[in-house]
């Protein structure tokens, strides 16, 4: 395993002008590698497509949702029992079915949760693997000047030019400390 600095690039032109400069600057161009990288959801990791068997959170959102029907059922049926001089002896009932599905909507939608992890944005990812921790300035400092975006430190490893242990779905270490 070594050491990869990477940015994301725009264009594929601009990669490939980033993948001369890392060799012009002193890498070995088989430690370098470019490539495309999806946007989320769409890296075809299973024959159905996307990119997990379940989606992140489906758990907490059923146990929101069946939470709100639950909360939802009870308020419903007790505004319709307020409500059974007026509706007659089914208010309770359609107060229920009426509260209970409109509870399990807002459960589901309060346990939805952003993910504040970094995700990695789509485009055109020029990567190096150093061979000594001397070089990650450099590597930072060609990437900045070239306007890659993202600059990121990763684990893994190039051969022949190629990320073989790439995970587009883990989450970049950012280098903001590097870059400014």
């Amino acid at each position: 395993m070594s050491t990869i600095i990477a940015a994301r690039f725009e264009q594929q032109e601009q990669a490939a002008h980033a993948v001369e400069a890392l060799v012009e600057a002193g890498f070995a161009r088989e430690r370098v590698s470019s490539f495309f990288v999806n946007p989320a959801g769409q890296h075809d990791r299973f024959a159905v497509g996307g990119d997990r068997d379940k989606s992140p959170g489906a758990e907490e959102t059923d146990k929101g949702a069946a939470a709100g029907v639950a909360a939802g059922a009870g308020a419903g049926a007790a505004a319709g029992l307020a409500a059974a001089p007026v509706s007659g002896p089914l208010g309770p009932v359609l107060g229920g079915l009426v509260g209970g599905h409109l509870g399990g909507l807002v459960g589901s939608l309060s346990a939805t949760d952003d993910d504040p992890a970094p995700r990695r944005l789509a485009g055109m990812l020029v990567a190096v693997a150093l061979a000594e921790p001397a070089q990650e300035q450099r590597a930072v400092r060609v990437l900045q000047q070239l306007r890659g975006s993202e600059v990121e430190r990763a684990q893994g490893q190039i051969e022949q030019g190629d990320w073989i242990d790439f995970d587009p779905l883990r989450a970049p270490q950012p280098l903001q400390d590097l870059i400014d």
